[in-house]
């Protein structure tokens, strides 16, 4: 199955026939306490460096996120999407809990963008799914509800049987556009959590054959050498289902070991992209 996302010039394939999507999560103010006084400031100068950074560490797709407090982000939004599609050509995910910045966000992008995100929550649904089909867009949908986040794998798999049931039928929306993120919890908070989400990949991905993403830094959170962790969490991942990360693309640890999962899984032909990538970095280092 395959979710296609675009901007006006380029086109992102996510399937698990094709190589691992990195969408890079940086261009967002959470925890970043200097951007956000800058964003409060109607400045928007930081996003260029963002912007920079994350499409030379191999980011696909950016994720925008304008949520800072005491500013108004939808504003924040229309002139973000504006900037960045001004500074590079990759497609797009409009992240937002506020459901117009995201309408505006929507509005402004020009192609196919992806949303971040929905839950299985009735009322979210029915605030945010209509937006995702009037603009044409695919959305990144959570398996959890008002009542829990739930841990067992079976209870995820029938929370996302409800949301592609409601988005499908409710909403015509394709199927191929609903992304389901398995719920990637912290690795230091339970040693049998990271489990129960490859388990969970797994299974959607045999029954629905779903594309699937999540946020790659949820999994080491609280534990030392982060990157050792998220890049084998990432490896086992791709090898369960998982065909795309939300991660922070300035990390050469993750960006390797995908591209060597890609390589080591098929999704490379000829090892084209891992050779190119080695006699680069080869080149930076002679230079």
């Amino acid at each position: 199955m395959h979710t296609h996302l675009s901007s006006p010039s380029r086109e992102v394939v996510l399937g698990d026939d094709q190589p691992f999507c990195i969408i890079g999560e940086r261009i967002n103010p959470t925890g970043r306490k200097i951007f956000q006084e800058q964003l409060r400031a109607d400045d928007l100068s930081r996003l260029a460096i963002d912007v920079a950074q994350q499409v030379e560490g191999g980011a696909m797709v950016l994720d925008v996120n304008m949520g800072v407090p005491l500013a108004d982000e939808v504003e924040l939004m229309v002139r973000a999407v504006t900037m960045i599609q001004g500074l590079t050509d990759l497609p797009l995910c409009i992240d937002s809990s506020v459901i117009e910045a995201l309408d505006a966000g929507l509005a402004t992008y020009q192609g196919k963008a992806l949303v971040n995100s929905v839950t299985a929550e009735d009322d979210r649904m029915e605030a945010i799914l209509p937006l995702v089909k009037r603009y044409g867009a695919a959305i990144i949908a959570l398996p959890n509800d008002e009542f829990e986040i739930p841990l067992e794998p079976e209870r995820r798999l029938e929370l996302t049987r409800k949301i592609v049931q409601v988005a499908t039928t409710r909403y015509a929306i394709a199927i191929e556009d609903i992304l389901i993120d398995p719920l990637a919890m912290p690795i230091g908070a339970d040693t049998s959590l990271v489990v129960r989400t490859i388990e969970t990949i797994e299974r959607i991905h045999e029954e629905f054959g779903l594309n699937m993403t999540l946020g790659a830094s949820n999994v080491s959170f609280g534990m030392p050498d982060r990157a050792a962790i998220g890049a084998t969490f990432l490896a086992m991942a791709m090898r369960a289902g998982l065909t795309s990360a939300i991660m922070d693309a300035r990390s050469p640890q993750l960006v390797r070991a995908i591209k060597a999962a890609d390589l080591l899984l098929d999704h490379d032909a000829w090892g084209a992209s891992w050779i190119a990538s080695h006699r680069a970095q080869q080149a930076a280092l002679d230079s």
